[in-house]
């Protein structure tokens, strides 16, 4: 699947927009604060959306990712989420 990553700044941190070309297509939002980006590796941010979604792909189909959510959200679903980013 393809996954584009759009990444503004906001003022807590930043906005993805994000469109995963299925079948079907999805559009998802995801919030990124500075303490997430910190905590999940300190990347790039449209690098870390697009492995979170390669993350949550290699899990479930894109149709069943919630259309917005933060990093922290995954990994309250996914307690090993944290792991695929190193420090």
């Amino acid at each position: 699947m393809t996954v584009r990553v759009a990444v503004r700044a906001v003022d807590a941190g930043w906005l993805a927009e994000v469109t995963v070309a299925g079948p079907p297509l999805t559009k998802h939002v995801v919030r990124v604060s500075r303490a997430e980006r910190e905590r999940y590796g300190g990347a790039d941010v449209g690098d870390l959306v697009r492995r979170s979604f390669a993350f949550l792909l290699a899990r479930e189909p894109n149709t069943s990712i919630l259309p917005e959510f933060t990093l922290t959200t995954v990994e309250r679903y996914f307690p090993d989420f944290a792991r695929e980013f190193p420090r």
